[in-house]
């Protein structure tokens, strides 16, 4: 039997218990597939600053490093004040340059844009999330001014852009749109987009186009249906990515995978909730289908694939689905934990079938 090992990050807020339900799914997939997780468990985020001063501490830092995968829950990010997000220390640390964001309409749920099925790459470590800034103070330390640098590389865009390209491919994808705001940020985007087309030859079978920001938001609005994957800057991809989860529904179906050349993160793009903390309320479906993503890479594409279909199924029944989603339906909502035990029941229902 294959055993895959992955550090497992439960997070902090609704984290620990989404993490719990979406563990399990994984595990049930095992078994129906023959193989099985080694999960070596660390802190990160409030946890560890609490108990070590630190929200990402050597250990899992460590753990990552050993076990080249990171499955994790939401963690808190303070706004303002407070350590910077444990997320961009993770992804410029071990150079997680391709951020992946599905965004696909579920059966009768995704109402309003039923036929969504985009997939958004965005540079992961450079541009303004570089964290490269200061401010500017009068003699009484009022602040007056803030400067923000954004960087961008043509080695880290080619990189991104490529893998864009190679993520088409591998998923049966047709088309790959570059989306910047190259009329103005002249130099950087500028850079970003000249660097697509030059790796656009490489992928002649591919469609390759671009658009401006501005315009591609009016677009995913207008007739979302028509664009397949779009590749990033950095704040660029975070925006639409966020855009796109609202065209299927909601921020808690979509996952994030975070990928490097060595290195990958898998987490729901959604934050931790810290308000239903231990309520067993919230929507665990992002954080399955990030586990889903992390299965993709890893091979194991039939066990991915039925874990999405029971997903999907379930929500689109709408019997045993969370609060979020009950509303919707105009029915009583249950809990995480139950629509879990769903998506099991589910799960083995598919399988039988074959």
């Amino acid at each position: 039997m294959k055993s895959y090992r992955i550090t497992l990050v439960p997070g902090d807020g609704t984290g620990p218990e989404l993490v719990a339900v979406a563990k399990e799914i994984l595990e049930k997939a095992g078994e129906l597939y023959n193989f099985k997780f080694e999960w070596d468990e660390k802190e990160a985020g409030i946890p560890a600053y609490e108990k070590y001063g630190d929200p990402l501490p050597e250990e899992t830092i460590e753990s990552i490093r050993r076990n080249k995968i990171l499955y994790k829950g939401p963690i808190t990010t303070p706004v303002g004040t407070g350590y910077r997000s444990v997320n961009v220390a993770i992804r410029k640390l071990f150079k997680l340059y391709a951020i992946v964001r599905p965004a696909k309409a579920i059966p009768r749920f995704s109402s309003k844009f039923p036929d969504v099925d985009l997939i958004v790459i965005r540079e992961g470590t450079e541009e303004f999330y570089a964290g490269i800034e200061h401010r500017i103070n009068t003699v009484d330390r009022e602040r007056i001014a803030a400067e923000s640098i954004g960087i961008v590389t043509r080695e880290t865009s080619e990189k991104v852009i490529r893998f864009s390209f190679e993520y088409a491919k591998k998923m049966g994808r047709k088309r790959v749109s570059a989306v910047h705001k190259a009329n103005i940020l002249k130099e950087s985007h500028g850079l970003f987009r000249d660097v697509f087309y030059e790796v656009a030859k490489d992928y002649p079978e591919i469609q390759a186009d671009d658009y401006m920001v501005d315009n591609m938001a009016y677009q995913l609005v207008a007739k979302p249906e028509l664009y397949d994957v779009l590749v990033t800057p950095n704040l660029v991809g975070d925006i639409l990515s966020d855009l796109t989860a609202g065209l299927v529904g909601s921020l808690g179906l979509v996952p994030s995978g975070n990928i490097g050349d060595e290195y990958a993160m898998f987490e729901p793009i959604h934050g931790s909730a810290p308000k239903y903390a231990g309520q067993n309320k919230v929507n665990p479906t992002a954080q399955i289908m990030a586990g889903v993503m992390m299965l993709q890479h890893l091979g194991e594409m039939e066990a991915a694939d039925l874990i999405e279909k029971a997903v999907f199924k379930v929500i689109e029944e709408g019997r045993y689905v969370t609060y979020d989603i009950a509303r919707v339906y105009n029915v009583e909502p249950v809990g995480t934990k139950e629509m879990g035990q769903a998506i099991i029941k589910k799960m083995e229902e598919l399988y039988s079938k074959g």
